[in-house]
């Protein structure tokens, strides 16, 4: 009989309120970190042109206040330049990771973009936005959170062009079966690691048919190696419509190099603004973090004369950067504290429809981290 009536106090014991209460407070176990894994790292910093030294300012200010292991060396390279300099390019090989904000490029002319220079030298072959909605900023549709990844290499962006008469002018855009695979392969990876569940193609192979018909083709085949992720394609322009209309039907999307941009700014638009979205350019030894979307803000004079630029989308690339390095518990609390200043809703720079200075929301962020 007495073991009997002891059952019922071991069901209260080992209730679901009772687990709960006893580990809700334990410290998870996230990795097993190497010896010497918390040993500070070096980043290559650019703080570009316009609003890039507001924004690098404001993650330098939180990462020392977060005591993150990770060190700056800060190099002056403006989009006006010919090339990046020798030196900057050294040290980006040297510590193969960077923080950078947004260079301007010139529009016509000359000059190419730097941009452009960093992802070809470096062979950062993929880049990655990913556009979601934050609780406590209302967007016209919620439950968005799309992942754009887009080949950084060729198409459009080859830069091969030339006159070839006076008043004709030919630009080459250049698709490789080689790189194709490589950015589906990416995607589907990424996919795969990430818990996502489909991968969307984009493409114009139904006008471009030998071009954009080599990248269906590539990620067709790399689509037959993961059959627990759901494929499927949408040419580029019913893309942008769906994504205006129904963008939560999306999740992972692999794009040639011009659409990805397109695609890219268009979801950061319906998630919440391009001073949000975060981004990164990676390939396989050298990575670059940058604001995700298009920093068409960066040479805004009252924004800069106002110090009123968003530091939220670097921040959180920032966070990106921090995971990429292995320091995951460092990303994690800086990715909370900048949720918690949007949820609150007290600190919103003018995009989001306030006026606080870049400084105030580097002032909540930090406030906000555990």
């Amino acid at each position: 009989m007495a073991g009997h009536r002891a059952f019922p106090i071991i069901r209260r014991l080992i209730s679901p309120c009772r687990i709960h209460s006893r580990f809700s407070n334990a410290r998870s176990l996230t990795y097993m970190p190497r010896p010497g894994d918390g040993d500070p790292r070096p980043v290559t910093l650019i703080p570009g042109d316009g609003i890039g030294p507001l924004v690098t300012n404001a993650v330098e200010q939180v990462m020392e206040a977060m005591h993150a292991p990770v060190y700056f060396e800060r190099y002056d390279v403006h989009g006006y330049m010919k090339e990046v300099p020798r030196e900057v390019m050294e040290s980006i090989f040297k510590n193969k990771v960077c923080l950078k904000g947004g260079l301007m490029t010139p529009v016509g002319g000359g000059v190419s973009s730097l941009n452009v220079q960093l992802r070809k030298e470096l062979d950062l072959y993929a880049s990655l936005v990913n556009c979601f909605n934050f609780p406590g900023l209302p967007t016209r549709h919620e439950n968005v959170d799309i992942v754009v990844i887009r080949e950084n290499t060729e198409g459009e962006y080859s830069g091969l062009e030339h006159e070839v008469v006076p008043g004709v002018v030919e630009s080459l855009k250049v698709i490789s079966k080689f790189s194709s695979e490589r950015i589906a392969k990416y995607a589907f990876e990424y996919a795969y690691l990430n818990n996502r569940k489909k991968v969307t193609a984009v493409h114009k192979a139904n006008i471009m048919k030998l071009a954009d018909g080599l990248f269906l083709e590539s990620c067709r085949e790399v689509a037959s190696q993961y059959p627990s992720i759901q494929y499927n394609e949408v040419i580029v322009d019913n893309c942008c419509m769906q994504l205006v209309s129904k963008p939560a039907q999306f999740d992972v999307m692999v794009t040639p190099n011009l659409y990805g941009n397109l695609v890219a700014n268009t979801a950061a638009g319906i998630a919440g603004g391009t001073g949000l979205m975060p981004g990164g350019n990676v390939g396989c030894d050298h990575a670059i973090f940058e604001q995700g979307a298009s920093a068409g803000n960066v040479g805004n004079e009252k924004i800069v004369e106002g110090k009123k630029a968003n530091p939220v989308a670097l921040l959180l690339s920032s966070a990106m950067m921090l995971r990429h390095l292995q320091f995951p518990s460092f990303a994690d609390r800086l990715e909370n504290a900048v949720k918690r200043v949007i949820l609150e809703q007290k600190c919103r720079t003018k995009d989001l429809g306030g006026d606080s200075t870049t400084q105030d929301v580097v002032d909540a962020v930090i406030a906000f981290l555990d």
